[in-house]
Formats: structure tokens, C-alpha cells, sequence
């Protein structure tokens, strides 16, 4: 493998000359800059990174905490994280918090060990002693899709209270009036939120939400199971379930089939955080989409902004309500096609007069 010397040597330069080229220093001239860049390329050289970040204080790489890395949405999430930090070059090292508190702390303990250049959490509490310690001493830190309130530092989530309101609008203009709710832990922001909101629009159409109807969930698919089995089984069950994320919809959703129950025509179900899975359940989904991918990418550049000195700004984004079948809406309409016509036969033709050969 080449070294730095190789490449002085192939162009002609001193070692010093080759480091402030690699490092984009100003101070070198056109011609030494090509004549590096051309050894470089030539000699396959590859500078090490580990010994470059001794000299320059940083690694190039991001650490990023998702609260499940099971929830598809998370998936999503940290997909459209990692390659917006490759663009930007930077690396992504992830940890999965499993939706527990002391795991999310052991994660964060091991990626500030490590001396990663910025930390993008999705918190798992509202209070982690250690993330606000990491936050006074400095380290470049954006919250994505759940914050700690009170905390200064930058965050990047998606706004659902309008398109909750365009739900029960929705199941409303539907004829639903009995709606419940499984929702997300109260410790974390978007549980909160989520049934904050659906609480304001189910009181702005006048329609009740009795403490029957509220069940507490985890963002697990067992406590969506279990939930909606108490809701089931009360004397009045609700006509509507709305989940606040899809692992507690598809919990709901076992619960009602293990019932022998049919969704929409004996109990219908919506969620929030849309996922691809549910075009393909029967009958597809009504959900509430949030814009995963931009969420990613425009933590990434926060971070980085924070990282490389630059104003980082927080960032809102909104969700939107995705109407499919699964509340008892209509079928979509298909459109008839127009008869088709037979083809109209070949015009015929007179036989042309046969020409006697004269001999």
C-alpha cells in the first residue's frame, strides 16, 4: 500500500506539500496540486483516516440512536440518514435503543467514546442525565422525530396535529362517532403529542373520548394486541381504532382477525406512520404519512451545520393523511372502458381483368 512519502516522491513535492493538498490547504500552487492529485490517483493512495483524525480532532463520522430499529419507520429513517452523510462524507455508526432508556444511554455512552464528530437521537424519554451532560459539554447534537423539551439543541420531526385533524374529519364525514385511541408512551414527545392532538379534534367535532377509550401503548406491536382487545371487549366497543405508529396498528390488527372479526365492516383501523406493508393488507390502510426520507436528510445537515461551525436551524415538516379502505370507506371508482370496437374489414377489392397473352 502507498504512503504519503510515495506520493511526494511520484510528484515531485515534499511530504508537507502532499498533506496540505490532501487537506485542501490554499497555500499550494495549481501545478503542485495537479501533480499530487495525479500521484495520488496513480499510486492508489488512500490516506488513513484513523491518524488523520488525531491531527485534525475528527473522524468523519455520525452517530445516530433510533428508538427500534424493528419499526420500519425507523428503518426508513436511518436509511435516508446514512446516505445523506455518505454525500456529505461523513460515516453513520447506529445503535438501537430498543425503546429502552438504559439502552439508548449505553449507545450514546459508546459513540461519544468513540469520538464521532455529532450525535442524531430520537429520544427514548424526556430526561436522559447523560444527553444533557453531553449537551453542556459541547457535543454537536440534533434530536430527529422526538425531542427533550427544555433542551437546547437543534430538532428535526414532523408535524401530525393537522393531518390527526384530517383523520377524525375524515372517519367524521364517514359516520364514525365512537373513536379510540391506542397511544405511544406519554415519557416521549410524540406519544404525548399524538394524543394531545387527536383529544382537540375529537372535541372541535363535538364527538366524546371517554377514558375507555384511551388505551396506553408502548410503540409495540403487543401493547397495540392488547389494547384493542380491552377496547373489544367493552360492553360499547368502539366503531374506530386509531393507532399512534404502525407496530401498535398491526397489533390491533391481530387482535381483531383473532377475534374472527373483519376490518372495516365490524371494527375499522387507522395508524400513524404509514408504511408499505399496508397497501397490501386487506383492506389497505388509512394512514397517517410522514415525510421519512427528508426527515433524514435535513438532520444530517443540521448536524453537519452544527459540526462545521454553521447555524443549525431546527427543522418542521408535515404529515399527511393517506386515505385507503380500511374505515369503511367507498371503493375507488373504476372507471368503465369504452366498448371495444371490432376491427372493420379490409376494404375489398375487384379483381383486376386478366391480361390474355397474345402468342
Amino acid at each position: 500500500m502507498a504512503s504519503i512519502k510515495d506520493v511526494a516522491a511520484e510528484a515531485g513535492v515534499s511530504v508537507a506539500t502532499v498533506s496540505r493538498v490532501l487537506n485542501d490547504h490554499p497555500s499550494v500552487s495549481a501545478d503542485a496540486r495537479t501533480r499530487v492529485r495525479a500521484a495520488v490517483e496513480t499510486l492508489g493512495y488512500r490516506p488513513n483516516a484513523v491518524a488523520r483524525s488525531l491531527r485534525t480532532d475528527q473522524t468523519r463520522t455520525l452517530g445516530l440512536v433510533i428508538s427500534d430499529v424493528m419499526n420500519p419507520y425507523f428503518t426508513e429513517l436511518a436509511r435516508s440518514v446514512e446516505e445523506e452523510a455518505r454525500a456529505l462524507g461523513y460515516s453513520v455508526i447506529i445503535g438501537n435503543a430498543d425503546e429502552r432508556p438504559d439502552l439508548q444511554d449505553h449507545h450514546v455512552r459508546t459513540l461519544l467514546d468513540r469520538r464521532i464528530d455529532g450525535l442524531l437521537v430520537s429520544p427514548t424519554d424526556g430526561g436522559s442525565p447523560l444527553m444533557l451532560d453531553a449537551v453542556r459539554a459541547g457535543t454537536p447534537m440534533v434530536f430527529v422525530d422526538r425531542w427533550i423539551p427544555g433542551v437546547e439543541v437543534p430538532v428535526v420531526r414532523a408535524d401530525g396535529q393537522a393531518a390527526i385533524r384530517d383523520l377524525v374529519a375524515h372517519l367524521h364525514g364517514l359516520g364514525h362517532c365512537r373513536l379510540a385511541i391506542i397511544a405511544g408512551p406519554a415519557a416521549t414527545t410524540t406519544g404525548s403529542e399524538r394524543v394531545d392532538a387527536f383529544r382537540a379534534a375529537m372535541a372541535e367535532y363535538g364527538l366524546p373520548l371517554p377514558d375507555a377509550y384511551i388505551g396506553q401503548g408502548d410503540f409495540q406491536a403487543e401493547s397495540g394486541r392488547r389494547v384493542t382487545e380491552g377496547f373489544l371487549d367493552l360492553p360499547e366497543p368502539p366503531e374506530v381504532v386509531f393507532a399512534a405508529d404502525n407496530l401498535m396498528a398491526l397489533g390491533a390488527l391481530d387482535a381483531v382477525r383473532a377475534r374472527g372479526l373483519r376490518v372495516p365492516d365490524d371494527i375499522a383501523l387507522a395508524a400513524f406512520d404509514d408504511i408499505p406493508w399496508f397497501v397490501h393488507t386487506d383492506p389497505p390502510v388509512t394512514a397517517i404519512a410522514q415525510p421519512t426520507g427528508e426527515l433524514g436528510r435535513a438532520a444530517v445537515r443540521a448536524l453537519v451545520d452544527r459540526i462545521e461551525g454553521r447555524p443549525p436551524t431546527s427543522v418542521t415538516l408535515p404529515a399527511r393523511l393517506v386515505v385507503r379502505r380500511s374505515c369503511g370507506e367507498p371503493p375507488p371508482r373504476v372507471q368503465p372502458r369504452p366498448p371495444v370496437q371490432p376491427p372493420s374489414p379490409p376494404p375489398t377489392q375487384s379483381p383486376s381483368p386478366v391480361q390474355r397473352s397474345t402468342s
